[in-house]
């Protein structure tokens, strides 16, 4: 069931009225709830309630709260997805698998065999946003996921605000995804960002790039050579395997 984000200040006792446009329209209109259905809804403060729908207007859901927890549906690590663009039908398969696996943050990357136009990418940021901001409800997230603005390999290599940058890189003797975070054994609050490349992978003068700079750990995901979507999931969830603790 797919849930829905309210400010603490919509709950009066054991009452929450929805009456914002969005979630009234998703609610009453799109899922069609009826009186005595049971909705998830949650604040700010993390606190998700299970609510029973008594009333729907023209305008505004009252419902009254059945159950209240504390919701711990977020990673507990600092991990970002710094990604060169796809196609649209991939790119956005790429934006929603990573917000249901819990990234912080997604950079754009633009790279040598990018097929995607620099400005095609600034006018999709947005509509990358919602995709994340969609998913988040469809897997019971607390906290929403950055779209960040593009920017190159070269740029984002430069910057300091993420602790460790990995590159996953499809060919060469790089050692495994699983050797290098067991080596480097990162602080819980050391943000994380993994490097994907495009379909075609790294150009050569990229993969140079890569190897010259000590900022940044080269690895391998395994022995085949994955798409770029599938090399999205698979280092994504082999990091939160050996570093997601409960």
């Amino acid at each position: 069931m797919p849930h829905f984000f309210i400010s603490s200040s919509d709950k009066k006792q054991d009452i929450i009225t929805i009456s914002d446009k969005d979630n009234f329209h998703h609610i009453a209109r799109a899922l069609r709830a009826k009186i005595g259905e049971t909705l998830v809804l949650i604040d700010e403060n993390q606190t998700q309630y299970k609510v029973i729908v008594e009333n729907i207007s023209k305008n505004a859901i009252t419902t009254k709260v059945v159950e209240s927890t504390k919701s711990n549906h977020k990673l507990n690590l600092q991990l970002f997805l710094a990604q060169s663009v796809l196609k649209t039908d991939a790119q956005n398969f790429v934006i929603q698998k990573a917000t249901e696996l819990g990234v912080k943050g997604i950079i754009p990357l633009t790279s040598d065999n990018c097929v995607v136009k620099t400005s095609v990418i600034d006018a999709k940021i947005d509509k990358w946003q919602k995709i994340a901001n969609e998913a988040v409800k469809q897997c019971e997230r607390t906290d929403f996921p950055e779209i960040k603005g593009r920017t190159t390999l070269a740029d984002f290599l430069k910057n300091t605000d993420y602790n460790i940058k990995i590159a996953c890189v499809e060919r060469g003797e790089n050692s495994s995804l699983r050797a290098c975070l067991q080596s480097l054994k990162p602080a819980p609050n050391d943000k994380i960002a993994l490097i994907i490349g495009p379909e075609g992978g790294f150009s050569a003068a990229e993969l140079e790039l890569l190897e010259h700079d000590n900022s940044v750990y080269k690895v391998s995901l395994g022995k085949l050579i994955l798409r770029a979507e599938t090399a999205v999931v698979s280092a994504l969830s082999n990091t939160i395997y050996e570093l997601e603790h409960e």
